[in-house]
């Protein structure tokens, strides 16, 4: 026997809030117990790992699409923000080096990707997306939109890049004294530009609105770094973006991803871990071999090297490499560099590796 439909939307309309307040603690405590361990990607990773307990414990929510849409042009822009044109003059600098390690790096990944998806460890061009090197949150955003499972490609992606910040770190502290090499202190309520922050929302929103309306895959996130890149280049636009405003954005982002969790999913990626922990330990392995070769051809010292080839997040890299004695230009335009590639590229490469090369009888992920 049911109950009475006002009694049910009384109890809806409390236990909502409810839920929604729970979440946000969950997220707040994971975030706090991150930051602690000094892991890359905290403020992204705590909201998705709390809103995966909520999936998995049945507590329904739903991120409403224009928010994530929102959230989506503000990581556009953030990754804009950190693509300045001097990036692209240190490259020209040593474009043959540069072409040679970026290529290396992402055939490399490619490889591994086709031989998960051969393997059958996940359906189509989930393992493709997941493997793709570098721009780990770009390409959890995009891959949705050519068909791959978010959560999976989100699951791979992120396990590679807390893997390849503690292995960075590790290898860091053989060259450097202990202690250097923490992620700035987590500040959100710095002095704001508010009439940048003002045009910089403005853009976004218009950004989205064009993604939108010409039905972009991944738009919201792709319109959103191209014009405020452009932009920032033409010194057009200072991309203002409190800390605030991008703990807000990665949130949402978090939480929509998370939230598409269940038991199933959460059971058939445990069973795939080894395969892929095994991937992603043997992709560190190829990229510190195209390390040696640098040290070997180039003259680049080790940790530099190391530092420029490792695919974890550019972000995380660049925490390590401003606390270590490395050529900081160097290690950072290898990483755009590929991370720019990654972006140009990465879906046309998975959907034809996915066409070519996926097989017919896929298993079926839980939805």
């Amino acid at each position: 026997m049911t109950g009475h439909p006002r009694e049910e939307e009384e109890i809806s309309a409390v236990t909502m809030p409810l839920r929604w307040v729970g979440l946000i603690a969950l997220s707040i405590l994971f975030i706090a117990a991150l930051e602690s361990l000094h892991l890359p990607a905290a403020l992204l990773l705590g909201p998705m790992a709390a809103a995966v307990v909520f999936a998995a414990s049945d507590r329904m929510l739903a991120i409403p699409r224009p928010l994530f849409w929102l959230a989506q042009g503000v990581v556009g822009a953030m990754i804009a923000r950190a693509i300045p044109a001097s990036i692209f003059i240190e490259i020209t600098k040593q474009w043959p080096i540069f072409v040679g390690c970026v290529l290396s790096v992402i055939a490399a990944s490619t490889l591994l990707g086709w031989l998960l998806t051969r393997w059958q460890v996940f359906p189509g061009s989930t393992a493709i997306w997941g493997s793709s090197p570098g721009a780990a949150t770009a390409m959890t955003l995009m891959a949705e939109s050519f068909g791959a499972d978010v959560r999976l490609v989100a699951f791979m992606q992120y396990l590679r890049v807390v893997i390849v910040a503690v292995v960075a770190t590790l290898v860091t502290r053989l060259w450097v004294s202990p202690g250097g090499t923490h992620a700035p202190a987590l500040v959100l309520f710095a002095p704001v530009a508010w009439g940048g922050l003002a045009v910089t929302l403005i853009m976004i929103a218009a950004s989205v609105a064009v993604a939108r309306w010409l039905r972009i895959p991944a738009g919201p996130l792709l319109v959103s770094l191209i014009v405020a890149a452009i932009l920032q280049d033409t010194h057009s636009l200072t991309i203002e973006l409190p800390q605030l405003l991008l703990m807000c954005a990665y949130a949402l982002v978090g939480w929509t991803i998370g939230l598409r969790f269940n038991r199933a999913i959460l059971r058939y990626a445990a069973k795939a871990t080894p395969r892929i922990l095994l991937s992603i330990l043997s992709l560190v392995g190829l990229c510190g071999l195209f390390a040696v070769v640098l040290v070997r051809v180039a003259g680049i010292d080790p940790l530099t090297a190391y530092l420029a080839t490792s695919p974890g997040g550019a972000d995380s890299v660049a925490i390590i490499a401003a606390s270590s004695n490395v050529d900081m230009p160097f290690v950072m335009a290898m990483q755009t560099g590929r991370f720019i590639l990654v972006l140009l590229i990465g879906p046309a490469l998975s959907r034809f590796m996915a066409r070519k090369f996926a097989p017919d009888s896929a298993p079926k992920t839980a939805r």
